[in-house]
């Protein structure tokens, strides 16, 4: 069935086409390359029938068949559930590791349309653009089809600080849904995840655009270089800790040795403990601090709590139960923001069990910057 969605208004930010320009002429000539799609489950292309019917892989082989004599390397590291936050703490594993030449980063139904993400955003968005490989980056901003709420707003003030190529799905494939010329639920079961017709339909945006940049590839683009933060910029160093790169002190908290095999396989390298009182302590520095842990649909599970600098008035409660039905959450709860620079000591404790518990407190992570 075919649609008539705006994809001409889909490019709605230019940016600076310097490297993306590269890519493409590099690509002629027959270079090997690497194309990364970075975001949440939308990238990891869920609801779509099969991983070859998400938009990342189309687009991925929208390069493959434009540009027949280069050997493409996909890798998709969507994961459900997540922000930028949790973009920023892992983009350098599951991103830059690959040496990409090519990256796509879609946050904007994960993220809250705030200034806090507009800060994680960019702090991510520093990261990818500032590697010494200079990656060619492309923003897409996807929404809420029923509402056409997203944190659009925030990131592409990022984008057009960065000069950064940007896609929205909103003027494109939000406009026409509202004004009734196409029934939503053609597109998508739940208002959020596309079906096989929606991620081609967000592919025909995104390559659209990809189109016109590949038409103006041979006018010359003087390069953007990385100007100042727009905000404060506590993301740009961000670090991750779990049990194969720290050594928290341990009563009854028991390290999980499963490897990860796979971007989006992340209840593994963290910490469980079931028994009420048991307890994890590290001492960590930065201005930013957050845990990681994972929200179960398995009912009943444990309830813990993150005591900062000892501060048990202020102690942030860490509730296991996850109270949908789509599957675990890989919940962060942020527990400082922009305090003081130096050491800080977290706490996190078991504080309530239950006897028929169906799975221990998992900790993921825990994320500083």
């Amino acid at each position: 069935m075919g649609y008539e969605i705006h994809v001409e208004k889909g490019w709605v930010n230019r940016g600076n086409l310097y490297r993306i320009k590269e890519l493409m002429r590099r690509a002629e000539k027959g270079d090997r390359m690497t194309l990364a799609f970075l975001g949440g489950s939308i990238t990891q292309g869920s609801v779509s029938s099969q991983y070859t019917n998400c938009y990342a892989y189309l687009v991925y082989d929208w390069f493959v068949r434009r540009f027949p004599k280069t050997a493409f390397t996909y890798v998709n590291a969507g994961v459900g559930g997540t922000t930028s936050q949790f973009g920023a703490a892992r983009v350098e594993e599951d991103v830059l590791a690959f040496k990409p030449d090519f990256v796509i980063i879609e946050f904007s139904v994960n993220d809250e349309n705030t200034d806090f993400y507009r800060e994680t955003y960019e702090g991510l968005v520093r990261n990818v653009y500032g590697n010494a490989l200079d990656p060619a980056v492309l923003l897409v901003h996807n929404m809420f089809y029923d509402s056409g709420v997203s944190a659009e707003e925030k990131h592409r003030e990022i984008g057009t600080h960065y000069h950064l190529p940007s896609v929205s799905m909103k003027p494109s494939i939000y406009a026409p849904i509202e004004a009734g010329a196409i029934d939503r639920r053609e597109l998508t079961p739940d208002d959020l995840h596309p079906n096989s017709e929606g991620h081609a339909l967000l592919a025909e945006v995104i390559t659209d655009c990809l189109d016109q940049i590949y038409m103006q590839r041979r006018e010359a683009e003087e390069p953007f270089f990385m100007p100042e933060p727009l905000t404060r910029n506590a993301y740009e160093k961000v670090r991750r800790f779990q049990n194969y790169n720290s050594d928290p002190a341990c009563a009854g908290f028991s390290a999980d040795r499963t490897l990860k095999k796979y971007a989006n396989d992340m209840f593994c390298g963290g910490w469980t403990a079931s028994i009420q009182g048991a307890k994890i302590c590290f001492e960590v520095e930065g201005t930013e601090i957050a845990v990681q842990y994972r929200k179960s649909v398995k009912r009943p599970a444990p309830v813990a709590v993150a005591v900062l600098d000892g501060d048990e008035e202020n102690a942030v409660t860490l509730d296991a139960n996850f109270e949908e039905d789509w599957g675990d959450s890989l919940h962060i709860d942020t527990l400082a923001y922009h305090i003081s620079p130096g050491m800080h000591r977290v706490e996190i404790r078991i504080a309530q069990t239950h006897a028929d518990d169906a799975v221990p407190f998992y900790l993921v992570s825990l994320i500083t910057a």
